[in-house]
């Protein structure tokens, strides 16, 4: 049951940066803290798999602060957060053989953090007196720190 918690959590993660959660999944599937080698999400845990997502996760997080990117919540940012959320809460699901259980939760968890997470970040802005930048470093904290921490269960 614990596990189901983790999973969806992750996927909150993922609603606020995508990519940063699966970097966090990969190194500790690469590491061998979770065993994913007989899943279909065995190449997270591939040799050259988590340098590969976390160059792609550090390019969300300085792409997140330039003007023109799109919000969160359009389709195409939504959708892969919905994925990346799944793939995340299908590997804490695997850990206890529920990986179907976790993929759900973990792509439930996504459109939640998603939306709480444009919620919180509109918040904080207004806040911090109008500036983004802050508001954005702070959603960038809360991600990292939280990816981290919800792999260190494992």
């Amino acid at each position: 049951m614990f596990y189901y918690v983790l999973a969806f959590l992750i996927g909150v993660v993922a609603g606020l940066r995508a990519l940063t959660p699966l970097a966090a999944v990969s190194w500790v599937a690469q590491l061998g803290r979770v065993h994913l080698g007989n899943t279909w999400l065995a190449f997270l845990g591939y040799s050259a798999t988590p340098y590969v997502i976390s160059f792609l996760a550090i390019l969300e997080l300085i792409n997140d602060k330039l003007p023109k990117t799109p919000s969160r919540k359009t389709p195409p940012q939504f959708i892969t957060r919905i994925v990346t959320g799944a793939l995340c809460g299908a590997a804490f699901g695997a850990a206890e053989q529920a990986l179907i259980g976790g993929l759900l939760l973990g792509a439930v968890g996504a459109a939640v953090g998603t939306l709480a997470g444009a919620e919180l970040r509109a918040r904080l802005t207004r806040t911090l007196g109008g500036r983004n930048l802050p508001a954005a470093l702070i959603e960038d904290a809360i991600a990292i720190i939280g990816a981290i921490l919800l792999v260190c269960q494992f």
